[in-house]
């Protein structure tokens, strides 16, 4: 390959920010995180909106600092959440703060939408699982809300795509990203436009989709003399950042494995050449996300780490700081199988006072209430476990498959309990890392995008000689079985 090659990814998740700097050789991988800034949801009145500007200024000062690191850049590529989005309205001025996906201007949309159109028809054109906060039910939160910024709207960039706009000038929306929203057609390879129309959201606002890996564009000139980086290239890697860390998975050789990538949410699947779009998917309301190299990510969205986190965020507030290696070595000496929970039952989506939530489950479903914050950790990691367990086995139904391996990548990693009691509860090999996925990921993409690389395989087979895995073994899975038939009950 030569002279190694740099590359900025700009990775945004729902608490934080960065810009990391891969060096890719023929040998490794390097990364270096060389900005990190705060993200979060911005309350105005009843509102929870992004601080797009904030972020975007963030974004810039990080390049800046790249490009003095590495001093000349082969690309730069941005990834972040899914189905959040910005609308522009004429002249291409930004119509208001995008919405955070956890607003609550969706609560009970969905009952609304199937009103108009039936859930099996929803699924059939889209093959998306049923979360009230993707794009098609927000925007449609906004029509039936009667809102102007949708009636002035001419374009609708997602996330990632409003940032590559500002950057370059061109307007368009990456493959990964745009099967997030609930409004694209994985088999006509287009928006799903007849249900776009049955639910009177505008269509003249969805435009050109374009595959990961493709080329946008210099960065404007503006761009050039503010950040002083000059003559680099602005490439959509997976912006979807589950497709970017899914991306990185480091599998090589391995017959069939699963992928769960593990931080505010937990997303588990298996990759898969065409989406799955039958009864049984609908059944277990799962996803067919797009993929890198013409695959589909079908996958289970799980609430995640989100449990922990906003519990941290409330102690924190009452005067008891943890950090996250505390809450993890308290749940490690907590009292096993206390109380089994729904990770994904609606009252835990919100954010707020999420011990308070959790106690009032128990108490209405007849269990014991935690008391301290080891018990309330214990208790989350475990349903989390056990809820792999569970969305393990409908992959393996729906895709024929069995997982001889679950890789684990993401910051969820970091948590050793819940990697151990993850192979505890599936009974299955857990190969973890790398924590950068996400990152490594959308480098990844970038370098196979210029060459740098020659294909996916080979992107995998040198992140994983270039980051260390940790193996984990089932310990007696047998003893899972109890509490699993209970949360089997509970969650149905």
């Amino acid at each position: 390959m030569g002279k190694p090659a740099s590359f900025a990814a700009i990775d945004l998740g729902a608490e934080s920010g960065r810009l990391v700097l891969g060096k890719v050789s023929d040998r490794k991988l390097e990364l270096f995180e060389v900005h990190r800034f705060p993200n979060g949801p911005i309350r105005t009145l009843d509102e929870l909106h992004w601080d797009v500007l904030r972020l975007w200024s963030e974004m810039k000062h990080g390049l800046a600092l790249a490009g003095k690191q590495a001093g000349m850049l082969a690309g730069v590529g941005i990834d972040t959440w899914g189905v959040d989005f910005a609308l522009l309205g004429r002249g291409n001025a930004l119509l208001g703060n995008p919405f955070h996906y956890r607003d609550p201007r969706t609560n009970g949309i969905l009952d609304k939408a199937f009103a108009l159109v039936p859930r099996a028809e929803v699924f059939d054109q889209t093959g998306i699982q049923f979360m009230q906060f993707n794009t098609i039910f927000q925007l449609l939160a906004m029509r039936l809300g009667k809102s102007v910024l949708l009636d002035a709207a001419e374009t609708l960039l997602m996330m990632p795509d409003l940032f590559n706009y500002w950057f370059t000038g061109r307007k368009c929306c990456e493959f990964t990203d745009a099967t997030t929203t609930q409004a694209y057609d994985p088999r006509k390879e287009g928006w799903a436009t007849p249900l776009i129309q049955r639910l009177d959201i505008p269509t003249r606002i969805f435009g050109e989709v374009v595959p990961p890996g493709t080329v946008l564009g210099p960065l404007r000139q503006e761009i050039r003399e503010e950040t002083g980086v000059d003559n680099v290239p602005m490439i959509a890697p997976a912006q979807h950042d589950t497709g970017s860390a899914v991306a990185a998975v480091p599998a090589v050789g391995e017959k069939s494995w699963a992928f769960l990538s593990s931080g505010t949410w937990s997303l588990m699947g298996m990759e898969v050449p065409q989406p799955i779009i039958n009864e049984q998917s609908l059944r277990f309301n799962f996803t067919n996300e797009g993929g890198v190299a013409g695959t589909y990510r079908f996958l289970k969205n799980i609430m995640g780490l989100w449990l922990v986190q906003e519990c941290r965020r409330t102690w924190e507030r009452a005067g008891r700081a943890y950090s996250y290696a505390e809450l993890a070595d308290l749940a490690g000496k907590a009292e096993p199988y206390l109380a089994i929970l729904d990770p994904d039952a609606p009252s835990f989506l919100a954010p707020g006072d999420m011990p308070t939530r959790i106690a009032e489950y128990c108490r209405k479903t007849g269990q014991r209430v935690p008391e301290s914050p080891g018990q309330f950790v214990r208790i989350c990691l475990e349903s989390l476990a056990m809820t792999y367990r569970q969305t393990l086995g409908r992959i393996e139904s729906c895709t024929g498959r069995k997982a001889e391996v679950i890789h684990i990548v993401g910051g969820g990693i970091q948590n050793k309990h819940l990697c151990q009691w993850a192979a505890d509860a599936t009974g299955r090999t857990i190969v973890a890392g790398p924590v950068e996925a996400t990152a490594a990921g959308n480098i990844a993409v970038q370098a196979v995008a210029t060459g740098v690389l020659p294909d996916l395989k080979a992107a995998r087979q040198l992140i994983r000689r270039s980051f260390e895995v940790a193996v984990y073994e089932p310990n007696e899975p047998g003893r899972w079985d109890p509490p699993y038939r209970k949360f089997e009950q509970l969650r149905g």
